[in-house]
């Protein structure tokens, strides 16, 4: 059983500890927040200590579990790093490239593993169908979601379209080359709505709209690849494939078939709903992190893998800041 130190009871911080509690592989050994008394209001609910300090926490647990705001992610990692203790660390990784950069060399300097929060990963809709992603020609997302005052601090692109960026970079496997991006600010100080078009090395496209002024939830990717289109509902956690076949069952009244032409075999449109298998995705991202540690092998979402994230992230702010500027 791994100790994880908790760094931070917020709303996502609480259910980390509740996560952690909930696992045999696991065992939340502590809790660290600038809030003491919501720190220890936590800790006696799991009947764990509440540390007056980080330090005190680092030294006593096996994985940093750092859930503080992003503009702190960076002093709590560091400290970690420095002590050669394992990290989970929610996304945005850190709150500038810089830092991500700077946190890249310390992990190679000291060897620790470190996975960056991008629960999407680990969503059963999203784990369906990843095998079937081979070379996307295109890609469009939807993630849209009602007012809420959490996670206001950041833009709509840090805050939710970099989830959507995260899976785009991972399933495209190739470089990008340039970024087309809009967005506004309309409740906020920062972009609640914004657009981003994508084009990679390989010639795929991504089209990303994101949205936290939304009058419905909706968290959509569909992905478009040669002889097959595959639909991926993060938010009910539900996929549909669509591809093409012979068609030799002539027999089903239900076969949407395709006449392509005199003398060509007809063809049918088959949809399937791949099996689904449900999971507590936090569970599974911070179980992840043990298994890695314990086998030895990469975790699932690299530092490197929350850095490109994060980079195409504030590309897409640095565009439509410039744009916003220009037009203004």
């Amino acid at each position: 059983m791994k100790k994880i130190g908790l760094f931070g009871v917020g709303h996502l911080g609480k259910i980390h500890a509740k996560c952690i509690t909930e696992s045999d592989r696991m065992t939340l050994c502590g809790i660290y927040d600038i809030d003491i008394d919501k720190a220890k209001e936590v800790a006696n609910e799991y009947n764990v200590e509440a540390f007056p300090s980080m330090d005190e926490l680092i030294e006593r647990c096996d994985i940093a579990d750092i859930v503080t705001p992003t503009i702190t992610h960076f002093e709590v990692a560091k400290k970690a790093v420095l002590a050669k203790k394992a990290i989970f660390i929610e996304k945005p990784v850190v709150a500038t490239v810089e830092e991500a950069m700077e946190l890249i060399e310390l992990q190679k300097q000291h060897g620790v593993k470190i996975q960056v929060g991008h629960v999407e990963r680990f969503n059963p809709a999203f784990l369906a169908t990843e095998k079937l992603i081979k070379t996307p020609l295109f890609i469009e997302a939807h993630r849209l979601g009602f007012f809420n005052t959490r996670g206001n601090d950041v833009s709509v692109i840090l805050d939710l379209m970099i989830h959507d960026l995260d899976i785009v970079l991972k399933i495209t496997n190739s470089k990008l080359l340039d970024i087309q991006a809009s967005g506004v600010a309309i409740v906020t100080d920062t972009i609640d709505i914004a657009n981003a078009r994508l084009h990679f090395e390989n010639g795929c496209v991504a089209n990303l709209t994101a949205s936290r002024i939304s009058l419905k939830n909706m968290r959509k990717m569909r992905i478009f690849q040669e002889g097959r289109y595959i639909s991926i509902d993060f938010f009910n956690k539900k996929s549909e494939v669509v591809h093409i076949e012979d068609y030799i069952d002539k027999n089903n009244p239900f076969a949407m078939v395709l006449d392509i032409g005199e003398g060509k075999p007809q063809k049918q449109i088959v949809v399937e709903s791949p099996p689904i298998v449900m999971n507590n995705a936090i569970r599974s991202e911070l179980e992840s992190l043990v298994y890695s540690i314990e086998n030895e092998t990469p975790t699932t979402v690299t530092l490197q893998d929350g850095t490109n994230a994060l980079m195409a992230a504030h590309e897409i702010l640095t565009k439509i800041n410039r744009q916003n500027k220009i037009k203004g």
